[in-house]
C-alpha cells in the first residue's frame, strides 16, 4: 500500500502542480502581506485600507464559476494557462498603480490577481483527480506543501521589493509577482489532461443542482471549507493592519507574523491527509474548530508580536485542517459527471463568505479594533462546530439497526 501511495504522488500531474502552487502562493501571500498596508497609504480614507484585499477575494469568489466552466470546456491545462495570464496582468496594473500613486488602479490589480487565484484554487481538484481515489487527500496534501516555499518567499518579496524601482515603493514587488505567474503559466500548460474528461463524456448521473446542494452530505464539507476560509481570512486581513498601522509594530514583524501563519496553514499537510485517512475527514475537521477558538482566546491575551504571531499560527493550522477536510468529504459528495459544478459550487461559498470577510475585516478594525474581530469570528465557527456534530450524529442514526 505504501509503495502504491508513493508511486501515486510521484505522478507528472503532481510535480507540476506542486511547483506550480508553490508559485501561486508567493504571489498571493506577497499580495497579502502589502494589501492592507499599501491601502492604508493610498486610500482616501483609512477605512477603505484594505479594500484592495477585499477586492482579490471578491476577484476569487467571481471567477471560481468562470474558472469551472472554462475548464470543463478547454481542460486543466489551458485553463490553468489562462488563470496565470490573468494575474500577470493583475501584476503589472498593481506595479503601474505603486508608480502612479493610484489607489483605483491598485484595487483593479487586487481583483485581477483575484481572478487568477480562482484558477489556482482548482490545483487541488486537480491533485486529486490526478490519482486513484484512496489515495485523494494525500494528493490534496501534498500539493498545499508547495504553498510553504510560498509562506517563505512571499513576506521577503514583498519586503525587499519595496526599492527595486526607484520613486516606486513596492513596484519592484509586483514586477516578481508578474514574473512569477510567467514561470506557473509555462508548468501548467504541461499539464496532462487524463482524468478531466468534460461532464458529456464522463459517466454518471448529473442531477438538478438544487438536488446535489441541499443534500447534508454537500452542504456538511462546503460549510466547513466556507467557514474556515472566511475566518481565516477576515482575521488575517485584519491582523498586518492592526499591528503595523494601529499597534505600531514595524513592516518586518507583520511580514513575518504573515509568514508564520502562511507555514502553519500548509506545513500540517505532511499528516493531515494520514489523519483524515486514520480518523475520518469530520472528527479532523472539529479538531480545526477547536485550534480556531484557541486562536481567539490567544489573540484576547495580549497586542504584542508573540501574541499576534501565536493566535495566526493557530489561525493557519485551524484552517489546514477545514480546508483539506472539507475538501476531502467533498470528493465523495457529486458524481463524476457532477464534479465540475460541485466544484464551483464549493468555491463560490467558499470566496464568497471569504469575500464578506475580507470587505468587512478594514471597517471592523478601524471602528471597533482587533478585539472586536475576534469576537466576530466566534459565532461562524460555533456554528461550523453544531453542524458537524449533529451530522456525526445524524449519520450514527441513519446506521443504526432499526
Amino acid at each position: 500500500m505504501r509503495n502504491r501511495l508513493l508511486a501515486e504522488l510521484l505522478k507528472r500531474n503532481i510535480a507540476i502542480l506542486l511547483v506550480a502552487q508553490m508559485v501561486a502562493i508567493t504571489a498571493t501571500i506577497s499580495l497579502i502581506t502589502l494589501g492592507g498596508i499599501v491601502g492604508r497609504v493610498l486610500a482616501p480614507t483609512p477605512a477603505l485600507s484594505t479594500l484592495p484585499l477585499s477586492l482579490f477575494v471578491v476577484g476569487t469568489a467571481m471567477g471560481t464559476v468562470p474558472a469551472a466552466w472554462s475548464m470543463s470546456k478547454i481542460g486543466r491545462a489551458r485553463g490553468f494557462g489562462c488563470g496565470a495570464m490573468l494575474g500577470l496582468v493583475g501584476a503589472l496594473i498593481a506595479m503601474m498603480a505603486m508608480s502612479a500613486s493610484s489607489f483605483p488602479l491598485f484595487c483593479l490589480g487586487g481583483f485581477a490577481v483575484g481572478l487568477s487565484a480562482a484558477f489556482s484554487q482548482q490545483y487541488r481538484f486537480a491533485a486529486a483527480e490526478s490519482v486513484a481515489e484512496p489515495f485523494a487527500a494525500q494528493a490534496v496534501s501534498v500539493i498545499l506543501l508547495g504553498s510553504i516555499a510560498g509562506a517563505l518567499l512571499g513576506p521577503e518579496l514583498a519586503v525587499r521589493g519595496e526599492t527595486w524601482v526607484a520613486g516606486a515603493p513596492f513596484a519592484g514587488t509586483f514586477l516578481g509577482i508578474a514574473a512569477c505567474y510567467v514561470v506557473a503559466g509555462a508548468l501548467l500548460l504541461l499539464l496532462a489532461d487524463t482524468g478531466t474528461q468534460t461532464p458529456a463524456r464522463t459517466p454518471g448521473e448529473v442531477r438538478p443542482l438544487g438536488a446535489m446542494v441541499r443534500r447534508w452530505v454537500f452542504v456538511v464539507p462546503v460549510l466547513g471549507a466556507a467557514v474556515g476560509q472566511g475566518v481565516m481570512v477576515f482575521v488575517m486581513t485584519a491582523a498586518p493592519l492592526a499591528m503595523h498601522a494601529v499597534d505600531g509594530h514595524s513592516l518586518a514583524a507583520a511580514a513575518a507574523v504573515v509568514q508564520a501563519h502562511v507555514l502553519a496553514m500548509y506545513i500540517p499537510s505532511l499528516f493531515t491527509g494520514a489523519l483524515i485517512a486514520r480518523f475520518g475527514a469530520r472528527p479532523i475537521m472539529l479538531v480545526g474548530t477547536a485550534v480556531f477558538l484557541v486562536m481567539v482566546a490567544v489573540g484576547f491575551l495580549g497586542r504584542e508580536v508573540l501574541h499576534y504571531g501565536a493566535s495566526m499560527v493557530a489561525l493557519g493550522v485551524g484552517w489546514n485542517f477545514l480546508f483539506i477536510g472539507g475538501t476531502t468529504l467533498l470528493a465523495g459528495a457529486h458524481s463524476p459527471a457532477e464534479r465540475f459544478r460541485a466544484q464551483a459550487v464549493n468555491d463560490f461559498s467558499v470566496f464568497g463568505l471569504s469575500a464578506i470577510g475580507s470587505l468587512s475585516a478594514g471597517v471592523v478594525i478601524q471602528v471597533y479594533g482587533w478585539d472586536a474581530v475576534l469576537w466576530a469570528s466566534v459565532a461562524p465557527i460555533l456554528v461550523t462546530i453544531a453542524v458537524l456534530v449533529w451530522a456525526a450524529g445524524s449519520d450514527k442514526a441513519s446506521t443504526r439497526p432499526g
